[in-house]
């Protein structure tokens, strides 16, 4: 392996962190000087000078003053443009529940920079905005609230902080009509795996997380128990856990608007809200893409007398509805 090669396997592997490392093309004003640290101090205690706190959080060189690459994440003005490497948030809204999204159906998109702490709050009042205008299909019919924001926020602290700042790109936020998703550039770092990552603990960029964690409304004060949470409240919600997955140098959350019920118990509840039910509305209930195997739910149902189809309605607009038991026709 090259040298190279060597450097971004210790990045990947949690070995190294790229957030220690040096920009020595910035002087050390770019964090002593910049308003968000000013900002930051003003709620702490004991009152500290800014250039001190830098030097002494080693967000600075302590032997030349240079600026290290977490000092810039934390409190630049604007580390996208003054980082190497992207560093930003592209939150986009697709109207289509399919695996692979066409160009046409990408309805807005948005580019986020910032310092840490505002790239944290910002991108996550943008997702809760784009989703208070996206109806869902619920066990109680149409209903706006599709995602519990505990998970939402959770899941996407856990992209920033954790993420491998060495990979030059964004982390993207993706909102479909069914789900949501959202990719952090690296791979699992040291110990951590897919199975386990809900009990180990590793922290790829410590300073990072140390600093935003002094916050007086800390984004992370609960820090380790993020994913934890995202996990307890979606299935509070009666929603499907969050899918986590590995994917060449990123990892992927989705998190699904999916009742834990099985199919033939989330039709029935919504059916005790609504006349009737379509095949389209059921798959975007149930989380199942196919029409067929919907079909089969639907079945099922009426071979054991709970469903039956609305009359006269065939084709693209048949639909279901309950069977009336004849003590609730008297």
């Amino acid at each position: 392996m090259s040298a190279e090669q060597i450097t971004e396997l210790g990045f990947a592997k949690g070995a190294r962190s790229y957030e220690n490392m040096k920009l020595p093309n910035l002087p050390p004003e770019q964090i002593a000087d910049a308003c968000e640290l000013a900002s930051f101090l003003a709620d702490y205690s004991p009152s500290t000078d800014p250039l001190d706190y830098a030097v002494n959080q080693h967000l600075m060189d302590i032997q030349d003053w240079t600026p290290v690459v977490a000092g810039i994440l934390l409190f630049g003005d604007n580390p996208s443009a003054m980082m190497p490497r992207k560093c930003g948030v592209r939150v986009s809204r697709y109207e289509t529940r399919e695996d692979d999204p066409e160009r046409e159906h990408l309805k807005e998109s948005y580019y986020i920079e910032g310092p840490a702490y505002r790239l944290i709050h910002a991108p996550v009042d943008k997702i809760i905005s784009i989703l208070s205008s996206i109806s869902m299909w619920g066990s109680e019919g149409s209903e706006k609230r599709g995602y519990p924001p505990e998970a939402i926020w959770e899941v996407f602290v856990n992209a920033i902080i954790h993420r491998d700042y060495s990979i030059s790109d964004d982390v993207h936020v993706t909102i479909f009509n069914d789900r949501i998703e959202i990719s952090s550039p690296g791979r699992l770092p040291g110990y951590v795996r897919v199975e386990n990552i809900l009990d180990a603990r590793f922290n790829r960029n410590s300073k990072l997380v140390r600093c935003l964690n002094r916050y007086r409304d800390a984004p992370n004060k609960d820090m380790g128990e993020g994913l934890n949470t995202a996990f307890q409240k979606m299935k509070e919600w009666k929603l499907k856990p969050p899918i986590i997955s590995e994917e060449g140098n990123y990892i992927k959350v989705v998190i699904r608007h999916a009742p834990l019920a099985l199919p033939t118990e989330a039709i029935m509840n919504f059916l005790e809200a609504e006349p009737e039910i379509t095949n389209k509305q059921a798959r975007i209930l149930t989380g199942i893409k196919s029409e067929n195997a919907v079909k089969k739910e639907f079945l099922k149902l009426r071979d054991q007398g709970m469903i039956e189809r609305v009359p006269g309605r065939g084709g693209g607009h048949a639909a279901w509805r309950k069977v009336v038991a004849p003590e609730d026709l008297s």
